[in-house]
């Protein structure tokens, strides 16, 4: 997604580590999706403790797994079947969020209770990661001359993805709509980057993905809970 805007910055000197606060910023932007995904599969495990230790260790590998994929990601673009594995994966995701029948579940709880152990719940925060950073792969290619801008700008995002997603836990109990508002997203990522293997022709601008992505938290955010209203 950030394709167009390294497109202003050609010389690939000052005027990239002048970029550097651009592509932090939209990063952080473009992460919300991603942020509410992991808050939401975190809350799969039964306490607050163990859900913070799974967004810290799951990060940490999922900061791994992104790393290999900028150095590697000339190599990784050859091959469709990677992104076309992480579209089935988010669309998978979607799929087993707004069609699971999980009978426990009670207002306000996630409909991801099931980890049983914490790292039941670490390699599927790294994997979600890793899917929705194919998202945005093309930036190591785009200023490859310049990939510690690249490692930098990943370092930052994960570590303002952390934060993000322990905002999303407190607020997915806070408003009714937003963990729907958030696998709407999840889909919508996924069905991109499935469209980026059968028919890139066909995949909707930036600015289209944006919009969108901001329609569904605004009605995500757009409804307290009953608690939250009294």
């Amino acid at each position: 997604m950030l394709d167009p805007i390294l497109d202003v910055s050609p010389n690939l000197g000052l005027d990239t580590l002048l970029l550097l606060p651009v592509l932090v910023a939209l990063e952080t932007i473009l992460s919300a999706d991603n942020a509410i995904a992991l808050a939401a599969i975190s809350r799969g495990l039964p306490t607050p403790e163990l859900q913070r230790q799974a967004l810290n260790v799951g990060l940490v590998v999922a900061f791994v797994l992104r790393i290999g994929l900028i150095l590697t990601a000339v190599w990784v673009l050859r091959f469709w079947q990677v992104e076309l594995a992480g579209a089935a994966y988010l669309i998978w995701l979607a799929i087993q969020y707004f069609f699971s029948s999980d009978s426990d579940e009670t207002e306000g709880s996630s409909s991801h209770h099931r980890f049983t152990s914490l790292w039941q719940a670490i390699p599927i925060l790294a994997l979600t990661d890793l899917a929705f950073s194919l998202d945005s792969v093309t930036t190591a290619i785009a200023i490859a001359d310049e990939v510690w801008i690249v490692l930098l700008g990943a370092t930052i995002g994960i570590i303002t993805l952390r934060f993000m997603a322990g905002l999303f836990i407190r607020w997915l109990q806070e408003y009714v709509h937003l963990e729907d508002a958030g696998y709407l997203a999840v889909a919508l990522v996924g069905l991109r980057l499935l469209l980026r293997v059968v028919a890139p022709q066909a995949v909707p601008p930036d600015w289209i993905m944006i919009s969108l992505i901001a329609l569904f938290f605004a009605w995500g955010f757009s409804k307290h809970t009953e608690s939250n209203q009294i």
